[in-house]
């Protein structure tokens, strides 16, 4: 199959053999698959991605001074069954999965496996068990969607809202607006979403932001009060006291870039929760001081479950998302332009 294959001397595209499934497993072509930013942040640095995988325990399947072919935001055909499997889904059917799949050694995720090549190949092997068909009518890259949309229905899953919870969302990327399209899809409002970024604020308001704001103008925090939050503890403490609480905020972080944690912290109102999504791999620090006076929540929450994997691919897909599709000899150029903040949210690759 023909595969586009990171290495530490960039990317490029080449011949791989076709993978074969296990027990249990299936053969797929790849029909769509999102750039994801942990694809662009492993692209830059192998070996530290790696490093940082193994400081958190989880298991490292790759050589990073090998090749990977990354992609796990993906839809595809089923196209085989491999041994011991139940054949339950027709040949031919578009299909979603977590992208997970069990290893000689136990689960190893795909994109990030030498043994598992991800979705910017021609071909590659899932867990039968872990297949969702996808429903009729939805197209490849709307399907592609349901992964990066679940992380932020897992973000707010995270959050506990209350109905009166006032919502401000920090960074309209891929992971802001999954979040944007999680409280949309409950109802929820008030929701203050934040970007430098003209085209991404509109994209916000289109998924149904009740506020968009540009930080370069206006702080997205500046409007607490106008939403029924108080504002500082002492307000708060006030309020408590004279029987009227107020409502609370909630931020999501949706940046993941050191020193956007303390910016979060100091402009979070009283008792607020802070749901950090934003996957930030360098070094960052924060001062305790303002989070304590504040008696701040801060949850910093990763991935999804099944189950919210599963309820996000039978919702619609919000649209606009896709800005732009690549074959396999376009993912090198497709990674740079990436690397240029609000020109792109999502871009597929085709292969």
């Amino acid at each position: 199959m023909r595969a586009a294959v990171a290495s530490v001397a960039g990317i490029g595209v080449t011949e791989l053999p076709d993978p074969v499934p296990g027990p249990g497993q299936v053969l797929v072509r790849t029909l769509a698959c999102g750039i994801c930013g942990s694809d662009l942040h492993a692209a830059r640095d192998l070996e530290a991605f790696a490093g940082n995988l193994s400081r958190v325990g989880a298991p490292v399947v790759f050589d990073p001074a090998g090749e990977l072919v990354f992609g796990h935001e993906f839809s595809a055909e089923l196209v085989g069954y491999g041994p011991d499997t139940a054949g339950r889904l027709p040949i031919g059917t578009m299909v979603c999965a977590v992208p997970m799949v069990l290893g000689p050694q136990g689960p190893e995720s795909i994109g990030y496996s030498q043994r598992y090549p991800g979705g910017f190949g021609e071909l590659m092997v899932l867990q039968e068990d872990g297949l969702l068909p996808v429903p009729e009518g939805r197209t490849a890259e709307e399907a592609a969607l349901t992964e990066p949309l679940s992380v932020g229905e897992h973000a707010v899953a995270a959050a506990r809202l209350a109905p009166s919870d006032v919502c401000v969302v920090v960074g309209c990327g891929p992971v802001g607006l999954a979040v944007i399209a999680a409280l949309k899809a409950r109802g929820h409002a008030p929701v203050v979403a934040a970007d430098f970024s003209p085209a991404r604020r509109s994209l916000a308001a289109r998924l149904g932001a009740d506020v968009v704001v540009d930080p370069a103008a206006e702080s997205p925090y500046a409007r607490w009060q106008e939403f029924g939050v108080p504002a500082t503890a002492l307000e708060r403490g006030a309020n408590e006291l004279f029987g009227f609480p107020g409502n609370d905020g909630v931020i999501f972080e949706c940046v993941g870039v050191p020193g956007v944690l303390q910016q979060v912290i100091d402009g979070a109102a009283a008792k607020s929760r802070v749901v950090v999504v934003g996957v930030c791999m360098e070094p960052d620090g924060i001062e305790a001081f303002p989070a304590i006076v504040k008696e701040l929540e801060v949850r910093f929450v990763f991935g999804y479950t099944q189950a919210e994997f599963a309820a996000v691919l039978q919702r619609d897909v919000p649209a606009g998302l896709v800005t732009s599709a690549v074959g396999l000899d376009g993912v090198a150029g497709a990674f740079e332009a990436l690397r240029a903040p609000g020109e792109h949210v999502k871009i597929m690759v085709k292969p």
